[in-house]
């Protein structure tokens, strides 16, 4: 199964059923990818992997006289989505089905493209960040946040592995998301990957912050088995995954630490000029 696979089915279904547990999760993240961002009141902006639209709506009460677009590659996301989303609260904001790797963006249509960790699931991101970049107009802005590796004293690696260590079994659809959500976690990666992509002043900062999985161990062990549809439990095995979150438990719920890449960078005001071999007459090409 592919990812986008995945989020059309048992993961996106999950997401989307979920909308505000899984916001609240990322919820300490939005200031510093909203700050790297810096939205205008009259921006347009183009929110990638949006979800159920929680960032596109924050995205739009920061640009009051802009427009605001969510994009997603899952269909339950999507109709979610829109579903969250007053049209008479928010007027400007749009929802369109489309993998942004291929999606066919009006060129310079957006002046920021922020994402709030949907970025890293993309087959090519050179590919895709390209043609980002063709969506945003010259000196337009990217932001968007992607998980650093998981700290190792965080907690987040042993809840993380939940599934698979406690109830002793694969589970190959969790497994392909986890691999894609690694993808960008080593910066130097993610500095060749904009590069390449025609992007510049990239900066990558790390921000650490609590996630909340759950109101007490026990509603977050509930919610872990939630993840995989059909799945029996024996009670021993839930009381042992009880047990392990029991040190993480505290008066706002489950906190475990966990660290993304803040990333920002700009699309050039101008294409960039490439110098061509000697001998080939002085000529120079544009590239974009």
């Amino acid at each position: 199964m592919t990812v986008t696979d995945a989020w059309n089915g048992p993961i996106g279904l999950h997401w989307a059923d979920h909308p505000d547990r899984y916001n609240t999760m990322l919820a300490r993240f939005d200031e510093p990818l909203f700050d790297a961002a810096a939205i205008g009141a009259e921006d347009r902006v183009v929110d990638i992997g949006c979800g159920s639209g929680p960032s596109t709506r924050i995205a739009a009460r920061r640009a009051p006289r802009g427009r605001v677009t969510g994009v997603d590659v899952s269909v339950p996301l999507i109709e979610r989505a829109r579903a969250l989303t007053d049209p008479q609260e928010f007027p400007s904001v749009s929802y369109e089905l489309g993998d942004a790797q291929v999606h066919p963006f009006e060129p310079g249509g957006y002046d920021v493209a922020i994402s709030r960790g949907g970025v890293m699931f993309f087959a090519d991101h050179i590919a895709a960040f390209t043609n980002i970049a063709r969506a945003l107009r010259p000196g337009g802005r990217l932001a968007f946040i992607c998980p650093q590796p998981p700290l190792p004293d965080s907690g987040e690696r042993e809840a993380l592995g939940l599934p698979a260590s406690l109830l002793g079994q694969e589970h190959p659809v969790e497994n392909s998301v986890a691999v894609a959500m690694a993808s960008l976690s080593d910066p130097e990666r993610v500095r060749k990957v904009l590069g390449a992509a025609g992007f510049e002043e990239i900066g990558i900062a790390p921000v650490t912050a609590t996630t909340c999985w759950g109101r007490d161990a026990a509603d977050a062990v509930d919610f872990f088995v939630s993840r995989t549809p059909g799945l029996t439990v024996s009670d021993a095995t839930r009381a042992s995954m009880t047990d392990s979150l029991l040190p993480y438990e505290t008066a706002e719920g489950v906190l475990l630490r966990a660290g993304v890449w803040v990333v920002g960078a700009r699309r050039p005001l101008r294409p960039a000029v490439r110098q061509e071999p000697a001998g080939a007459g002085g000529r120079c090409s544009y590239q974009r």
